[in-house]
């Protein structure tokens, strides 16, 4: 039992993934899933693994990043297979960075992975104490239109918790850098236009009664819950496209399993499709 409070099952979570992987791949292809485990269930310890272990299929796809305190393999998630072995694993939730994977050709001419640049932006609105979702939505229509002025379009999506993320395809792919640099830059003209509403520091005890953009996500080293991810609350919610621009209520930040896809993949609030994507190595 995964999730006691609903009776939620570890089948239930596989059926999830594998029925939902039709939206969900497209959005973490080629990227490193960094996954977190609840495998006793969401009422005892989790912990996040990064390492793909030795004993992981053969067929799952992985490759390598250096990081200064050595090299982790992490897998890739590119297919409903891949999500049923997160499934498996009681990896509720998928983190993945903004970036994905690209092919280099080594000196002996054999195919690696390395890295590549940012093919989106993301905005995390953390509200603080006192923060309505009515204010919530004001600080993402700002958001929209402040970058809609340099050509990009936002997507929201709930983080099934208590916030909202903002997602920006990048027509061009940039450094991880030059995303982090434009996301704060944005973050922190919010802070000046919106200074009631909006700070841009992580500071925790400056955010009460405001929403804090986090434009942090965009570093290379960073993660972010993934489109349609589960999350380990106590009851099963998930990262889902939000229900609309006009929602106002608490309860829009976050959207059931069994809501988001539930009879066939022709309804559920997840069945649609949400932000374009590029094919791994495209975009």
């Amino acid at each position: 039992m995964l999730y006691p409070a609903t009776g939620t099952t570890k089948r239930d979570v596989f059926d999830y993934y594998t029925r939902i992987a039709e939206v969900m791949v497209p959005h973490i292809a080629g990227r490193p899933a960094t996954r977190k485990r609840w495998p006793n269930g969401v009422d005892q310890p989790s912990f996040f693994e990064k390492q793909l272990a030795s004993s992981a299929p053969d067929w799952l796809p992985r490759a390598s990043v250096v990081h200064r305190s050595g090299t982790t393999t992490y897998p890739i998630i590119d297919s409903a297979t891949g999500l049923a072995w997160i499934a498996q694993q009681a990896a509720l939730e998928v983190h993945v960075p903004q970036w994905r994977f690209v092919a280099e050709w080594t000196r002996s001419e054999a195919e690696q992975l390395k890295p590549g640049p940012a093919t989106r932006l993301v905005f995390d609105l953390d509200p603080g104490d006192g923060v309505t979702m009515a204010q919530l939505v004001e600080v993402a229509h700002a958001v929209r239109e402040l970058i809609s002025g340099i050509g990009l379009s936002t997507f929201p999506l709930t983080s099934g918790s208590k916030g909202l993320h903002l997602y920006a395809p990048l027509d061009e792919p940039v450094s991880s850098r030059g995303a982090t640099v434009l996301a704060k830059r944005v973050a922190q003209q919010l802070e000046k236009t919106m200074p009631t509403l909006v700070t841009a520091i992580m500071t925790k005890s400056l955010r009460a009664g405001k929403v804090f953009l986090d434009w942090s996500q965009n570093n290379g080293s960073k993660t972010t819950i993934a489109p349609y991810s589960l999350r380990g609350r106590d009851q099963p919610t998930v990262a889902a496209p939000a229900p609309g621009t006009n929602c106002t209520t608490r309860g829009c930040a976050s959207c059931a399993m069994t809501r988001c896809w539930s009879g066939s993949p022709a309804t559920g609030t997840c069945s649609r499709r949400w932000m374009p994507t590029c094919p791994p190595g495209t975009g």
